[in-house]
């Protein structure tokens, strides 16, 4: 691959190895944050970063990197993030580890996810998903949410919700009831 794809934004990762799985496909700037203690000198830094070249939030779906977006997001609201679904972040190989992470990720996933961005709701938007619609969807209060609210996370890319967040993920994303619908109406039980 001779020609890679310029992403002029920063992309925000975790670790050197994710950074190194990007820069086999893609001539990017990336900014690791070196696993889940980010600082407020990285916010700041990442702050001057978003503001000079847009930035992506691009870390592993799992407790750590969700917990590193929750952080930047709450610090940095207008930052654009990327999400890998859990099967596509797994390791190919079995002596890899039973790691979830970026540096992973093959050529097509890594497409998939940052050609999906998605960035915070405006704040002037009408957000018209309730808790009963979350109830009624079958998203919270059932035996299979947890599978439900998987599907919806990767069908929409915006990462995994526990039940106390899906509300909050999804008003984030601005995402609306009739998207929501519409995508539960092809679940099927697993």
């Amino acid at each position: 691959m001779t020609d890679k794809r310029k992403i002029s934004e920063v992309v925000v990762v975790e670790g050197k190895d994710d950074t190194a799985n990007l820069r086999r496909f893609y001539d990017v700037d990336t900014y690791e944050t070196q696993g889940s203690a980010i600082s407020e000198d990285d916010l700041e830094r990442i702050e001057r970063l978003n503001d000079l070249r847009g930035v992506i939030v691009f870390t592993d779906p799992d407790h750590s990197g969700e917990r590193i977006r929750r952080i930047i997001m709450t610090t940095i609201p207008t930052v654009k993030h990327a999400f890998l679904n859990r099967d596509e972040a797994k390791p190919k190989s079995k002596t890899k580890g039973r790691s979830l992470g970026v540096e992973h990720a093959s050529y097509d996933d890594l497409e998939k996810a940052l050609g999906h961005l998605t960035s915070n709701l405006d704040d002037d938007t009408d957000f018209d998903i309730t808790h009963g619609d979350l109830i009624r969807l079958g998203l919270i209060g059932h035996t299979d949410s947890r599978q439900r609210r998987e599907y919806l996370g990767q069908t929409l890319r915006i990462g995994y919700s526990n039940a106390k967040q899906q509300l909050k993920r999804l008003e984030l994303f601005g995402i609306t009831l009739a998207e929501v619908e519409k995508i539960m109406e092809n679940y099927t039980c697993i």
